[in-house]
């Protein structure tokens, strides 16, 4: 038996919780679909390593460390997913799912300078390591590999990343600035989170599609079911902040909330306050805590202060909570409906099965 390197193993446990492990297939073709799946992810956990390995000493630390910390690899796995859909794991298909795998792991070390996070999957950030300058360019030399893998897949896998990579930098632009004028601030911030995190899934997706040959008519239903599926993640992490502080993810609790960041539950909060005093004064304790804190210069990644923990604990057992539940699943549902042109088969249950996990991750 192969032995597995431990980024390998880690993502077979990962298939199997998203529910990809056999216990799902009955048929031995479903089981051979899931088979194929577990495959595809070693080949694409050793590329990863190879990939991000530099010359030079200082790049070859930093660009691993995130890489070696963890994470969900939820983009190769719906690379491979839809690249069932044809002629399953070529050798482009693999180099694809590795090339969208480094842009989001190129993306962190900038998200992380941009939102100054203390932690991230379970570590001290990069940038709390070595400074700004340092993540930002090990980002920037991600940035650099993966475009390299995505020049072997030709033009149009280039354009591909191009126009995502637009996407990806114009969401974190828009989320910077804010809602302007008459901007809707709620859908401000699902476009944002379309933008940020939903185009690179819905690459990942077409990714799959495109490089595995399959037929041309599957592209628009994954590329809808990555972005709609992309922005109901994002909601539940919206949810999974107010809880509990995890040691698995380093984050503690509120942590978006300490750092400024209006999710999902405090804008539905803003709203209710215009018509309900409860809800304003709710938010009138947030905004006074936050802001003491930050004028203290209190870390977001401390435990939080008694008072914000009780408006924290408060925010999580209020109706905007739910509301933003029923909106994650409502995305969701709407990713599910948009595989409706796929085929039946082990790939349109996968993908489902996935959306249904994205959403169980909040209880």
């Amino acid at each position: 038996m192969t032995r597995l390197p431990p980024l390998a193993r880690r993502s077979k446990t990962l298939s199997a919780s998203l529910g990809l492990g056999e216990k799902l297939f009955a048929s031995s073709e479903e089981r051979r679909f899931a088979e194929a799946i577990e495959t595809g992810l070693v080949e694409v956990e050793e590329g990863l390593l190879r990939e991000v390995a530099f010359a030079d000493d200082m790049a070859d630390v930093t660009s691993r460390y995130l890489l070696e910390a963890g994470g969900k690899r939820i983009r190769p796995v719906l690379t491979l997913l839809t690249a069932q859909l044809g002629d399953g794991n070529n050798p482009a298909v693999i180099t694809a799912a590795q090339a969208v795998e480094i842009t989001h792991l190129a993306s962190l070390y900038h998200d992380d300078v941009m939102d100054e996070a203390e932690m991230r999957r379970g570590v001290p950030s990069a940038q709390n390591v070595w400074g700004n300058s340092v993540a930002i360019l090990t980002g920037d030399l991600l940035f650099a590999r993966a475009s390299k893998l995505v020049a072997s897949l030709g033009e149009g896998a280039i354009k591909l990343q191009a126009d995502t990579f637009e996407r990806l930098c114009l969401g974190q632009l828009h989320e910077t600035i804010g809602p302007r004028g008459d901007d809707d601030p709620i859908e401000h911030y699902l476009q944002v989170l379309a933008d940020k995190t939903g185009s690179l899934i819905a690459a990942a997706a077409q990714m799959g599609v495109i490089f595995s040959n399959a037929p041309e008519e599957f592209a628009a239903p994954v590329v809808a079911f990555g972005e709609k599926i992309g922005v109901a993640f994002q909601l539940i992490d919206d949810v999974i902040d107010l809880a509990e502080p995890e040691a698995e993810t380093g984050k503690a609790q509120g942590t978006d909330l300490r750092s400024g960041v209006a999710t999902l539950p405090l804008l539905f909060l803003r709203r209710a306050a215009l018509t309900d005093p409860e809800a304003a004064a709710l938010l009138a304790r947030i905004v006074r805590t936050v802001e003491a804190d930050v004028i203290a210069g209190v870390p977001a990644s401390e435990t939080p202060d008694d008072e914000l923990a009780a408006a924290i604990a408060e925010l999580r057992a209020h109706d905007v909570t739910a509301e933003t539940l029923d909106e994650a699943r409502r995305w969701a549902d709407e990713a599910v409906a948009a595989l409706d042109p796929l085929p039946e088969g082990p790939v349109k249950l996968a993908l489902t099965k996935f959306a249904e996990a994205v959403v169980e991750r909040s209880t």
